[in-house]
């Protein structure tokens, strides 16, 4: 079963919208960032926490999704 991932992408010094993926772990949802954005930085990722959209986030490993309009937010929760 997949797990969604919430992950922070930057081309250059410009941030991308929020962007989700379906995969079963960390380092798997890293690789399909990476083939997705094969230009950008993928900054962060993590599992969002109590975290709730109402946008397709995707059902599938592998749904890679931008949300434009959303800005990256780190998880809460998390220790600093």
């Amino acid at each position: 079963m997949t797990k969604l991932f919430i992950a922070q992408v930057r081309d250059g010094d410009r941030p991308k919208p929020l962007v989700t993926v379906r995969a079963e772990a960390e380092g798997e949802a890293r690789l399909f960032l990476e083939a997705a954005y094969p230009e950008s930085e993928i900054v962060t990722v993590a599992e969002p926490e109590d975290w709730a959209s109402d946008a397709d986030t995707g059902a599938e490993a592998g749904d890679v999704r931008e949300h434009p309009g959303v800005d990256w937010q780190p998880p809460t929760g998390t220790a600093s």
